[in-house]
């Protein structure tokens, strides 16, 4: 999948996210669900702050500001960038400390200013080179385009927790 049609899934999923932000009760959007997990706000605050900051550490790869190394992705990001699918894993605890409950308002605002920066970096991509890289927590070191691969697997991968939020509180 080259990047223009990472870009669109990505773009796909961020309309999901868009449209069900508007069909979520607003007195449900900060509840924690009774079993178990990050309530909506969460989710949402913590995909469009990681996306963000993915696509910063895209950006910085591109514009040949991350460390040239000839590392790459660990086990576990070789999985997940061949597969193609996030596994459902807890949060690491680093992560879920930081995560915080967001309103609808502050949750629309972030999808544009990811969508605003997804722009900006694609001309950027083009021509990223593959040399330089910035580490991802769990998946190593990852160069532009691994990043926005993540950005799309990791965007993909919380709309499915979104689903089993709105299960548990059904």
């Amino acid at each position: 999948m080259n990047i223009n049609q990472q870009r669109k899934r990505i773009e796909a999923a961020l309309d999901q996210y868009r449209h069900r932000l508007d069909e979520i009760p607003d007195n449900q959007f900060d509840l924690t669900p009774p079993n178990g997990g990050w309530s909506y706000a969460e989710v949402y605050a913590h995909i469009l702050q990681a996306d963000f900051g993915s696509l910063i550490a895209a950006e910085k790869c591109a514009r040949k500001t991350g460390m040239l190394t000839s590392k790459g992705t660990n086990i576990f990001g070789k999985i997940v960038l061949l597969t193609g699918i996030f596994p459902r894993v807890k949060a690491p605890d680093k992560m879920a400390a930081v995560v915080k409950k967001i309103d609808k308002e502050e949750a629309r605002n972030l999808i544009i200013r990811v969508r605003n920066r997804l722009e900006t970096l694609m001309p950027l991509l083009q021509n990223a080179p593959p040399n330089y890289k910035i580490k991802h927590p769990r998946m190593g070191m990852l160069d532009a385009g691994q990043w926005l691969k993540f950005v799309r697997i990791h965007t993909e991968h919380h709309l499915k927790q979104l689903d089993r939020i709105k299960r548990g509180l059904a």
